[in-house]
């Protein structure tokens, strides 16, 4: 698959304030993520390749290539299938003369996925303005970046992060988003039959053999 861009960030919600007012919250809902996929504007490539086929021995196949070179395929799977003027032929039908063309059509979808998780933890420590640190449950500590200008709601009384105290338990949203690129490959091929020798000139003696 195709290249790979991402950025994460870490944004620090409107807390909801000190044991008291966090009790009133569900217990057991300490983590929750919640993760969406949308998807961008695709975009479309479409390569052709053609070929004269030269010779066919078996389940070899030799090709002239469109630039001139010249191309041996040896040990053709029975799987291979062209559709040659609107019939299916396999390796063992194909006719030196014939026209092959292989279409390739690369779509890529560019896959937006963005992963909420809200988090309820104790302030640890606090480097103001733009981190602080929670301890979970279960001991870790979370750095979280507080976003410029972010305001809290702790006991009744709006503070920024200058005002945040070891202690105090807050709740927390973490959004990581990162995009990454769908890559669906489709290839066709088709032929053509070899065009029928010409018709003898008219003035050309006509011989018939015995």
């Amino acid at each position: 698959m195709a290249s790979v861009r991402q950025c994460s960030t870490s944004l620090l919600a409107l807390a909801v304030g000190v044991a008291c007012i966090t009790a009133a919250l569900t217990g057991n809902a300490q983590v929750r993520t919640k993760t969406t996929t949308s998807s961008g504007k695709p975009t479309q490539q479409v390569k052709v390749d053609r070929a004269e086929v030269l010779l066919v021995a078996g389940s070899d196949l030799v090709l002239k290539m469109d630039d001139g070179s010249i191309r041996h395929i040896a040990n053709v799977p029975d799987s291979f299938k062209a559709t040659v003027d609107g019939k299916e032929v396999g390796i063992f039908d194909l006719k030196a003369g014939m026209i092959l063309e292989r279409t390739t059509t690369i779509t890529t979808t560019p896959k937006l996925v963005k992963t909420v998780r809200t988090v309820k933890g104790t302030v640890w420590h606090v480097q103001p303005p733009r981190d602080v640190s929670l301890r979970m449950d279960d001991g870790s500590v979370e750095v979280f970046e507080v976003p410029k200008g972010q305001k809290f709601n702790v006991d009744g009384q709006t503070i920024d992060a200058l005002g945040l105290k070891p202690g105090m338990i807050i709740t927390a949203t973490k959004v990581v988003e990162f995009t990454s690129m769908e890559i669906e490959q489709q290839r066709k091929l088709t032929g053509s039959l070899p065009p029928p020798p010409a018709a003898p000139s008219p003035d050309a003696p006509l011989l018939v053999a015995k």
